[in-house]
């Protein structure tokens, strides 16, 4: 025992000075370089200083009153089970991992929000050429109208051919009115979006938007499918999110293992005395001759306290077997089926934006495609409208094939803008799935 102590610094003082070094000495033995040639960490460390003072009515009492102090100190480490930094670290490192995943979490709703914005800002685009076509198209049928009213009127047409260019006109007015109040809910919903809709005053002002339909030539939208799925998998905070909860899984067994594992912990102590008060000595009354009595005080105590003149040591080994532990076992099978849990619902999320960008892409590529069908159907409704007007001008053609070529020509550029719009969406929808969308709009999400 005597080397023990000499070992980790407790030996008898004699001077003060030896005596509060004492503390940082136990401070070190709390956390030693190594313990079997492995850091340990994970210790702690108590210092108590207690006193107390008595007086009592007993006449043979030595001390009366008497007053006494106390300074303790105590060091208890953990050789095995909760050893080590890492192991006492695993809570906060776990905070950390799922701080971290609340940040992807947000990013991911962010990102929806920013799609849904857009999406709308499109549906009113789209419906604003609902409501160009549709009053092209009532103008049509009001023009072709009139043209057969005066045919009526001039006797070249029998009065039962009047009411198929009626219900047209009726047909395109009906129309007319359905998209003019979806350009009313599409509106209302952007509005919403921009948070456009409570303040009556704000409410009432018309929406004007800016952005241009029209990407350009096509062909600079050309997308590598295999590096659109390595940006997804890279960027998408879904995948970002489920990642994070395998660290946490893992972390979590760390955690089951420690609590798996026998308990031996090292503990040892260090106690200094001091005693004071009226002295009153036995020897002189049990003699027959006269008790010298000798003062004192607190100050006596304090002082044999700090001259560690009566110290007491205690060092120790206390060993804890976790003897069929049914908790520490469940929490490790808990935390292994957590883990396998999360791992697959990480691959089923993988293969799910794999398979997103794909079909964004497949989209996309679709949409262009489509774009170019229809803007080569514009220019033969063009040319067809013109042919028709220049027949018309030289009598060879009639008025009402002028209003049909006019129709298509109108169906035509609604199918250009709705192609264009479609390919603006398809476009919107491949910056979400890949997760490039908040980057591409120069948006930042950040917690501090």
């Amino acid at each position: 025992m005597s080397d023990f102590l000499d070992k980790i610094g407790l030996s008898v003082f004699k001077t003060q000075e030896q005596g509060l070094d004492l503390l940082e000495k136990l401070i070190a033995t709390a956390r030693p370089t190594a313990v079997f040639g492995q850091p340990v960490t994970g210790g702690d460390y108590t210092v108590t200083f207690s006193g107390s003072k008595s007086s009592q009515t007993n006449s043979y009492a030595t001390y009366n009153p008497s007053l006494t102090a106390n300074l303790q100190f105590s060091v208890n480490q953990p050789l095995i089970k909760n050893r080590g930094m890492y192991i006492n670290k695993l809570p906060v490192m776990v905070a950390q991992s799922s701080y971290r995943q609340s940040e992807y979490n947000l990013q991911d709703r962010v990102l929806t929000l920013v799609q849904t914005a857009e999406s709308a800002y499109w549906n009113v685009i789209s419906a604003r050429e609902n409501v160009r076509v549709s009053e092209k198209a009532r103008e049509t049928a009001a023009s072709f109208l009139k043209y057969m009213q005066d045919q009526l009127d001039l006797g070249a047409l029998s009065p039962l051919d009047i009411f198929s260019p009626k219900s047209r006109l009726a047909n395109a007015e009906l129309a007319l009115a359905q998209t003019k109040f979806s350009l009313m809910q599409a509106e209302d919903a952007l509005r919403k979006q921009i948070a456009a809709d409570l303040d009556p005053e704000i409410r009432k002002l018309p929406v004007v938007l800016t952005e241009a339909v029209d990407l350009g030539p096509s062909d600079a939208l050309t997308v590598d499918r295999e590096a659109a799925v390595q940006k997804a998998q890279a960027n998408a905070p879904s995948l970002k999110a489920a990642g994070q909860s395998l660290d946490i899984d893992d972390l979590n067994i760390q955690s089951a293992k420690n609590g798996l594992l026998p308990n031996l912990m090292f503990n040892a102590g260090y106690t200094t005395n001091g005693r004071g008060g009226i002295y009153y000595p036995s020897s002189g009354l049990l003699s027959g001759g006269v008790a010298t009595v000798v003062p004192g005080g607190i100050t006596d105590a304090l002082s044999q306290m700090f001259g560690f003149g009566y110290p007491t040591y205690q060092a120790g080994l206390t060993l804890t077997l976790p003897i069929r532990s049914r908790t520490a076992s469940a929490t490790m099978a808990n935390a292994l089926v957590a883990k396998k849990q999360d791992s697959l619902t990480l691959r089923t999320q993988q293969q799910s934006v794999r398979l997103n960008v794909l079909n964004a892409v497949t989209a996309l590529e679709g949409a262009k495609e489509q774009l170019k069908l229809a803007k080569i159907q514009l220019d033969f409704a063009n040319e067809n409208l013109k042919a028709e007007l220049k027949k018309y001008e030289l009598g060879t053609g009639i008025q009402q094939y002028v209003i049909q070529a006019q129709t298509d020509y109108a169906n035509a550029e609604l199918a250009v803008v709705t192609q264009q719009i479609s390919v603006r969406r398809n476009l919107l929808n491949l910056l979400t799935q890949t997760g490039e969308l908040l980057d591409q709009r120069g948006i930042v999400v950040t917690t501090k």
